[in-house]
């Protein structure tokens, strides 16, 4: 323990290093969603602060670390999850910087006594790490009496308080369904300690995102090809189905089929350009457009 007049740095050691670095790779690698970085740094900044109370002997109640992601697909949250397991690692509040990504299906069974099995096996993969539960509200059909949803929430309940040292649990979904869900279990919303919501990303931001996921593949848009993805994100965002980054990535990928068989069908010599650069046809070859 430290003398009440010593003096420590809170960012200075091995840990708080790594944390900073994970940050830094937060604001890297997702565009936007300056609430949920916001948030991030905040339990990173309140566990940094809790290590340096603790050298000094000053106690305080150990943390809820269980959390709830809200927000539509392809908004960032299973990679969030894996930053917030590495922050919480490398803080030492969990002995692995790993994700267990589960839905229903895998803590639910369809008959009487197969539900605990499964829920208490799909924890044990997840011990020491972070339990990552996507499209939680489905665990919860009180239209179904006989449904043995809640019985897995029971379970995870009672795990959820007794193995806070070991065990970080994140439910996530829709913002609506997980409002509902929180609403008819008190006692799980209760535990649940950080409700963060992940906001739709602007088309400029799906734009920017567009770009980077680009280059790290190394390929580049053209001039033109550039307009035209931005026509398509356009049209693409007002259709039924959109799922922010990921439908990008996806529309990304069916341009790099249409690019390959563009250079394949043409013939003869390929320069390294042309192996990188995705043209307007390639975008323009969705049928989005067709759609317009």
């Amino acid at each position: 323990m430290l003398p009440d007049d010593a003096k420590v740095s809170l960012d200075d050691d091995d840990a708080s290093a790594q944390v900073l670095q994970v940050l830094a790779r937060l604001d890297t690698d997702l565009i936007g969603l300056a609430a949920v970085k916001r948030r991030i740094r905040e339990i990173a900044a309140l566990l940094m602060v809790d290590r340096a109370r603790a050298r000094f002997g000053l106690s305080a109640s150990k943390p809820s670390l269980h959390m709830s992601f809200a927000g539509s697909p392809g908004t960032g949250k299973t990679t969030v999850a894996l930053r917030m397991a590495e922050i919480l690692h490398a803080l030492g509040y969990l002995r692995l910087p790993k994700v267990h990504a589960v839905t229903r299906e895998d803590l639910v069974g369809q008959f009487i006594g197969h539900t605990a099995p499964k829920t208490k096996e799909a924890m044990a993969k997840a011990a020491g790490g972070v339990l990552f539960i996507d499209e939680a509200y489905y665990l919860h059909r009180p239209e179904n009496e006989r449904d043995y949803g809640q019985e897995a929430i029971e379970i995870l309940l009672a795990e959820m308080e007794s193995e806070r040292g070991s065990l970080v649990v994140i439910f996530a979904g829709y913002p609506d369904r997980m409002g509902a869900f929180f609403a008819s279990n008190p006692g799980l919303s209760s535990r649940v300690a950080h409700h963060i919501e992940f906001a739709e990303y602007s088309a400029g931001e799906l734009a920017e995102i567009a770009e980077l996921m680009v280059a790290r593949d190394h390929y580049v848009f053209d001039a033109a090809a550039r307009g035209a993805f931005t026509e398509y994100l356009d049209l693409r965002m007002a259709q039924p189905q959109f799922a922010n980054a990921r439908s990008v990535r996806n529309a990304l990928e069916r341009a790099r089929l249409r690019q390959a068989n563009r250079l394949v069908q043409a013939g003869g010599a390929v320069t390294r350009d042309d192996l990188m650069t995705l043209t307007e046809a390639d975008i323009r070859g969705s049928r989005v457009f067709g759609r317009s």
